[in-house]
């Protein structure tokens, strides 16, 4: 069973998209953007979804909270911050790509890791790519794929660890059990910074038909700081 006592989530609904607070997501909501059956949890959002602040492209995610739906933000300093699951992507838009989760902060929009799914219709796998942001100041993120062989409607599972030292190791195992693992050193210049995770799904695409959207369905999600 998913803990939803340490999440809200934001769907692509309203101007700006509609927040939904952690106590009535852990009461049991449930929308078409987002279903909790049978020990998992699924995402969906449309091209054509609303937007939140400073973002052009739709999501249906959750963002960490306390279970009184205050949002927790934490230095990596403080702790070493975890967060594992085991995931599917069921749809991507006509671009093909979509993210499933992120390591954002509070100060600003541009994150420092994005994890993120690209297919490839040319060989039918997807990419999982990650997007690295060296330091806060930075324009654009370094792209790295950790793997390609995972296909649509396919589990994979993966660790984003990141330690008081600012070590950052994404790990993830591919369906047929190969290990793909990276690393890379947070820049200090991230010490300062309000930092917090997400997971779901955030279509990287705005153009299009309702029927057009990036899905995905979680059978494992948990965030630990110790």
């Amino acid at each position: 069973m998913i803990d939803l006592t340490t999440w809200n989530l934001t769907i692509p609904v309203g101007v700006p998209a509609t927040t939904i607070e952690t106590p009535a997501l852990a009461g049991g909501y449930q929308d078409h953007y987002f279903q909790s059956k049978d020990g998992t949890i699924s995402f969906w959002a449309p091209v054509n979804g609303t937007t939140t602040p400073n973002s052009e492209f739709p999501r249906s995610e959750m963002r960490e909270t306390f279970a009184n739906g205050t949002l927790r933000n934490w230095t990596y300093t403080a702790a070493t911050n975890i967060l594992s699951a085991t995931a599917r992507i069921t749809q991507v838009p006509s671009t093909g790509l979509v993210a499933f989760s992120q390591i954002h902060t509070k100060q600003s929009s541009a994150p420092p890791l994005m994890l993120g799914y690209q297919y490839v219709a040319q060989t039918g796998y997807g990419n999982v790519v990650i997007a690295f942001r060296d330091k806060p100041t930075d324009s654009d993120s370094q792209k790295i794929v950790l793997s390609s062989k995972i296909r649509l409607n396919q589990d994979f599972s993966y660790e984003v660890h990141l330690a008081k030292n600012g070590t950052l190791t994404i790990g993830l195992i591919e369906p047929g059990g190969a290990i793909k693992r990276w690393q890379r050193k947070l820049n200090t210049a991230w010490k300062s910074h309000q930092l917090y995770f997400k997971a779901g799904i955030y279509t990287l695409d705005n153009s299009g038909y309702e029927t057009e959207a990036g899905g995905a369905t979680f059978k494992q999600l948990k965030i630990e700081h110790r």
